[in-house]
């Protein structure tokens, strides 16, 4: 009997999380085709309602930023702690926009700078894939649009599985629209491995959080925190340069993205080397604009064993 009360339950949620897509769905197309003044409205709408009215995580926010910058006053914190519950609800948008914008917007507004041209198309002549390394900084959805848009070689991206697949469905088409491809996380080195005679990239999100034992550790924005290993790992077992990737905010709806080598020769660093350097550059990113960051993350939810 309780096991066929649970089935009902589970179907009920099934059904009700059915409806609210494509109840949802109308709505969603709706704000991605508005033109930009008035999608930065509607943006501004949310933002009220998120921070304002509900509230959303603002102790998890406040608390890492304390922590991070504990040299900033209360006043100097609440300052970045709106901005960045302003770029939190443009994120959101602009990731819905991907469902409309054409390929020449996606280019203006998440725009690559020289040197990031010149390091890809060095990359593809010399028949190399590579390892990106990057965070949650930016709005690294059109970063990905736009990579696949101007570069020759394949984009992969790592991703976890929403649990609605309704909606998992949805930013899969979204992520894939202008030629990305994408990971899950659990299949990656096996399908870095398949591919490996393609010429392609493989974007890594490297500031989630791993369990902490298996984890790097090290000091990130004055907190003792744990650093996935799989960057590292996979760069040296397949012998991979690693670049990485910054999306730096110009202004409202634009960005550009930069890029660096951080390793050529993944095979012969010492172990930490990989995961210290990523981690660094990521860190001097957060400081000089840090309410670009997804401060809403539990980050520091661990601790060191």
């Amino acid at each position: 009997m309780q096991k066929n009360s649970t089935n009902l339950n589970i179907l009920y949620f099934y059904g009700m999380s059915t409806i609210a897509f494509y109840v949802a769905l109308p709505f969603l197309y709706l704000i991605s085709i508005l033109p930009f003044p008035l999608f930065y409205l509607v943006a501004d709408g949310v933002y009220f309602l998120l921070y304002k009215v509900i509230g959303y995580r603002q102790k998890v926010v406040y608390e890492n930023l304390k922590n991070s910058f504990p040299e900033k006053s209360h006043k100097e914190l609440k300052s970045i702690e709106r901005k960045f519950y302003h770029y939190l609800c443009d994120l959101f948008l602009e990731t819905l926009k991907t469902l409309t914008i054409s390929k020449e917007e996606a280019i203006k507004r998440c725009a690559f700078n020289e040197n990031t041209k010149r390091i890809f198309k060095e990359l593809y002549d010399q028949k190399k894939s590579c390892i990106l390394v990057m965070g949650h900084y930016g709005n690294w959805e059109w970063a990905g649009n736009s990579f696949s848009l101007l570069n020759s070689q394949q984009l992969y991206v790592i991703y976890h599985p929403l649990t609605n697949k309704h909606f998992d469905k949805l930013m899969y088409t979204m992520r894939t629209r202008f030629g990305t491809k994408l990971y899950t996380m659990k299949d990656t080195i096996r399908e870095m491995i398949r591919n490996r005679n393609e010429i392609n990239a493989t974007a890594f999100i490297a500031d989630q959080t791993p369990s902490p034992e298996n984890a790097y550790w090290t000091t990130f924005l004055y907190q003792e925190t744990p650093v996935f290993w799989g960057t590292e790992k996979i760069a040296q077992k397949l012998n991979l340069p690693v670049v990485y990737v910054t999306v730096n905010k110009l202004k409202r709806g634009y960005y550009e993205v930069n890029t660096e080598y951080l390793v050529h020769d993944s095979k012969n660093t010492a172990e930490g080397e990989i995961s210290e350097l990523h981690t660094r550059k990521l860190e001097k990113d957060i400081i000089a604009q840090p309410e670009i960051w997804l401060w809403s993350h539990r980050r520091w939810k661990h601790d060191k064993k």
